[in-house]
């Protein structure tokens, strides 16, 4: 029986359990916590077995009321095998089309969410999606950094910016506003999350009382990096550079080793800037209901 869930501690002690790879287990807490208090705008549905052993959480977004998500599903390994996974994404279908979805997709929904689809090492989740119908229909990726390394040109790229009136502070109260008229809500909502979150942070860059750029980590889970913008001004200049490596700096002062820089865009220049490496795989499925 599939019914509403309710306890989000003990939605996170099941993860902990349930996820396969070490480091999402370890988020288990973190994961139910964020995606029971998403954005407003959206529609959640919560659900879990009888007998506590998988739980699945879906939402729609207003702003998109056709395309339902389903976020996360897990089931306890020693509980697999049952049809329990085909039972929650069937009953998070069924919901999802009561809100009005025509479409649901196995993924993200942005700008809270656990991954961006279903990490390729998940094998049984990508078995459970074929079965359902399910077909990829986008790829994404993250890509890691290791903590552990020190960039010899950082302090340079810090005293350049510095020598044309730049400097790199924490954000205040007046960030998310700028980043919402530039980049929108879901990114403006990040940067709230950072600067309110244990173990989240946010850095702007500003000349002349004028911000350039931003840089966050921690919104949705504290290893994480992201968003990242320049203002299209302040392209070129290296800002971008120096507000990474401060959020990296924080995160390995937290005591990470690495950082997962999140449904990463631009690939050559994380590698390059902090020779961060593509790692985590992500298949995006979707299925017409």
């Amino acid at each position: 029986m599939i019914v509403a869930l309710d306890d989000v501690a003990a939605a996170g002690g099941l993860l902990a359990r349930a996820l396969d790879l070490p480091e999402d287990a370890a988020d288990g807490h973190v994961l139910a916590a964020r995606l029971a208090a998403p954005p407003t705008g959206r529609r959640v549905v919560r659900l879990t077995t009888a007998d506590g052993a998988g739980l699945a959480f879906a939402s729609i977004n207003d702003a998109d009321p056709e395309l339902g998500h389903v976020e996360l599903l897990a089931v306890l390994p020693s509980k697999r095998r049952h049809g329990l996974g085909s039972a929650l994404l069937s009953e998070a279908e069924r919901r999802l089309a009561d809100l009005g979805a025509t479409r649901v997709r196995l993924g993200g929904n942005p700008p809270c969410y656990a991954w961006p689809g279903i990490d390729v090492r998940y094998t049984p989740a990508v078995c459970l999606a074929r079965r359902a119908g399910y077909k990829v229909t986008d790829t994404a990726w993250n890509m890691t950094a290791d903590l552990t390394l020190h960039s010899a040109a950082a302090p340079a790229d810090e005293a350049r910016l510095e020598s044309t009136g730049v400097k790199v502070l924490p954000a205040g109260p007046d960030a998310p506003e700028w980043v919402r008229s530039i980049w929108g809500d879901g990114w403006a909502w990040e940067v709230e999350q950072s600067l309110d979150r244990t173990g989240a942070g946010c850095y702007v860059a500003v000349r002349d009382g004028e911000i350039l750029g931003f840089a966050a980590y921690g919104a949705n889970r504290p290893s994480w990096f992201g968003p990242m913008g320049t203002a299209p001004v302040a392209e070129g200049t290296g800002v971008g550079r120096v507000l990474l490596r401060r959020c990296l700096d924080d995160q390995r002062a937290a005591g990470h080793t690495t950082a997962q820089i999140g449904w990463a865009g631009p690939i050559g220049f994380y590698s390059k800037a902090v020779a961060a490496r593509l790692e985590r795989i992500f298949w995006i499925y979707t299925k017409t209901l």
